[in-house]
């Protein structure tokens, strides 16, 4: 419980200290319409394993990919037995992001799908990338650089971290361009990451007031259009690096976020709690078997028989009594006083699901 303490009493500084949230960027409350990055993927051969490649025996795959890139390279390997461990199949994936143009470079990551012990020292051949529509939209080379290490002996074998996962920095040339015509658009939406009426409301207002007239509207919870020909600015690019950097107080919902596996709790300052008691106790149930061998006596008629003995005790733990929360309490004082008690985190995450159990928790609660 020392350890946690002096989490929770700085967690309940910080959320106290700030009544109100305060204000953001609008480029980091909203997405543009259209400005997005784009996913691909491909399927290549990593060559050069010092001997952790795929067996191609459990890895038929493996062998076909193989055959293909020497096929293209002239070599002719058709009815070729060939059995190379230093070879594995891998999947590369990749970010496309917006406004990439052909030339640039952009990281992969690498990733085994065969039985390859690790992928440390290989390179991976070139690997055309494919996006949602099929076509290729970049290809891949270069030496990967993984991100564990393994070693192993007759009787054992140790392994830290992932060494059958690994990156190409810059390892992606674009070779085409997403075809979006940015610059010739009249209107564009701008999306918020977390819907909510008031803060589209407050972005509305604040980019109306800095262009002194009605350029934007609010069409719902989540999305704000923006009319790029009121602004009268040169382009749509001119428009959004003007209202970008304008600084607007989002509105938070109450909400309480629970992490059963750490026992981190993580509350909003808005969260309330109704009138409610609570009533917390630990208790132990303990059954201990001690069975007894009977033997009859010696030369005498009779069987060895085992006579069971259970112990069985309920043992009534500490806890809390019963405690009463008052109207309209913040969910960050009843914390600080659950605190003062001595209430185990993980204790206290039962405490606060069965409050909001019985509906005096006035808050979204998220346990993860």
């Amino acid at each position: 419980m020392t350890a946690w303490k002096p989490l929770f009493v700085a967690l309940l500084v910080l959320l106290t200290g700030f009544a109100h949230a305060a204000p953001i960027r609008i480029k980091d409350l909203v997405e543009f319409d259209g400005v997005r990055t784009n996913d691909l993927v491909g399927y290549g051969l990593v060559v050069g394993l010092n001997g952790t490649g795929d067996g191609l025996r459990n890895s038929p795959f493996t062998e076909e990919i193989l055959s293909n890139i020497l096929e293209r390279l002239g070599v002719n390997v058709t009815g070729e037995q060939f059995r190379p461990n230093n070879v594995a199949a891998v999947l590369v994936t990749a970010s496309l992001p917006p406004f990439a143009r052909a030339g640039s470079t952009i990281d992969v990551t690498i990733s085994a799908i065969g039985d390859a012990d690790s992928l440390l020292g290989g390179t991976l051949v070139m690997t055309p990338l494919n996006a949602a529509d099929g076509d290729i939209y970049a290809v891949a080379q270069g030496t990967i650089i993984a991100g564990g290490a393994s070693a192993a002996g007759d009787g054992a074998t140790v392994v830290q971290g992932v060494p059958t996962a690994g990156v190409v920095p810059s390892g992606a040339t674009i070779e085409r361009e997403v075809a979006f015509d940015f610059a010739n658009m009249t209107s564009l939406r701008l999306a918020l990451r977390t819907a909510d009426f008031t803060t589209a409301a407050r972005i509305e207002a604040a980019i109306n007031q800095d262009f002194n007239r009605a350029v934007a509207v609010m069409l719902d919870a989540g999305t704000v259009e923006l009319d790029i020909n009121a602004t009268r600015m040169q382009s749509p690019a001119h428009a959004l690096g003007r209202i970008e950097n304008i600084l607007v107080e989002p509105e938070r919902r109450a909400r309480v976020v629970v992490d059963q596996r750490s026992g981190t709790i993580v509350m909003g300052e808005d969260v309330r709690i109704s009138r409610v008691a609570v009533s917390q106790g630990n208790l132990t149930l303990r059954i201990q078997e001690s069975p007894v061998v009977v033997q009859p006596n010696p030369f005498a008629p009779g069987e060895t028989v085992v006579v069971p003995r259970t112990d069985a005790a309920i043992i009534d733990e500490p806890g809390i009594g019963l405690a009463e929360v008052r109207e309209g309490t913040s969910l960050s004082e009843v914390v600080a006083g659950l605190n003062a008690l001595g209430v185990a985190p993980r204790d206290m995450i039962d405490i606060l699901k069965s409050i909001k159990a019985s509906g005096a928790l006035h808050a979204e609660f998220i346990v993860r």
